[in-house]
């Protein structure tokens, strides 16, 4: 009989409520460990002035916003900084503007902030990579769909309530993704963190009655995705997606019970979608690859294309 994956379930009785109530203690300091703290929280803030200042030394009439982790407070003691710099009209020359401005920023010196290792990549999403007071910062240009990104996400926090639920439970499951398995790092052909949130977010659309802590959250994480058939099927906020029918995204079997009804979620999504320029009929088709997780603002975006087997 073929698996089917949508019929994998976490089963909370089979393990005794007071080893639940046992692991709640060291889970909790685990938390206390990874998660920002206000002293984090003023560090990342200190560096976005300055770039901010630096930034909009090269022009006046630019935004310079955050997105990702910080924002959202999912970060890890070692998360990067995510800024995308809004320019209207959009500008060919600011990226490179930019990173010759943060040279010229190194090469003059400042006590207060150590600004090194400075690097422009020339990508068709161009960015510019540097480090500051031991931070690393990734900067984009006119990148609106990750700040779509982060306002979805906070919504959902947000609608799933129970003192943030959502976002202590990334914080965990990330914990484990980096220092235990060491599966998180798209620039190390490894999971990215807006994968994972999505596969997280799944999560609690299917199972949200019976989630009540990070630790279940977790438990629930690791027991779906552990058994669960990437060579045949991909992974959607509304289910698991039949690889063989790409580049149409099927999802096998849809719940009519999952957490936010799909009319909700669609207008939600909607929402929070970037508009594009392109036809539909023209718009590149979703890339198979290793792992194939469908970006739930933009269904023909792989959030897994960054992972490899390696050799």
């Amino acid at each position: 009989m073929e698996h089917n994956p949508s019929s994998i379930s976490p089963v909370f009785n089979s393990i005794p409520a007071e080893k639940w109530i046992a692991a709640e203690a060291p889970i909790h300091r685990v938390l206390n460990r990874v998660r920002p703290t206000s002293d984090s929280e003023d560090k990342r803030n200190d560096v976005v002035r300055y770039m901010r200042l630096l930034i909009k030394k090269v022009s006046g009439t630019v935004e310079v916003v955050q997105y990702g982790s910080v924002p959202l407070k999912t970060y890890l003691p070692e998360g990067d900084i995510d800024l995308t710099v809004i320019s209207v009209p959009d500008s060919r020359n600011l990226p490179l503007n930019v990173y010759h401005a943060l040279l010229a920023e190194e090469h003059n010196g400042n006590d207060e902030y150590k600004l090194k290792d400075i690097r422009f990549i020339d990508a068709k999403v161009k960015l510019v990579k540097c480090v500051v007071n031991d931070i690393t910062i990734d900067i984009s240009f006119n990148q609106l769909s990750g700040l779509c990104a982060l306002c979805f996400l906070e919504q959902m926090d947000h609608l799933i309530g129970r003192n943030h639920l959502f976002k202590r439970s990334i914080v965990l499951i990330k914990s484990w993704c980096y220092y235990e398995s060491h599966i998180m790092g798209a620039m190390y052909g490894l999971l990215s963190t807006y994968a994972l949130e999505t596969l997280v977010l799944y999560i609690f659309r299917m199972y949200n009655a019976s989630l009540a802590s990070p630790l279940m959250v977790l438990y629930v994480f690791l027991e779906y995705y552990s058994k669960f058939n990437w060579d045949k099927f991909g992974i959607s906020i509304d289910g698991p997606v039949n690889l063989s029918l790409l580049p149409d995204i099927v999802v096998e079997n849809p719940t009519h019970h999952a957490l936010f009804g799909g009319q909700f979620l669609r207008e939600l999504i909607n929402l929070y979608t970037v508009p594009c320029k392109i036809p539909a009929e023209n718009r590149p088709p979703f890339m198979r690859k290793v792992v194939n997780i469908i970006d739930p603002l933009k269904t023909n975006n792989n959030l897994g294309r960054s992972v490899n087997l390696g050799k």
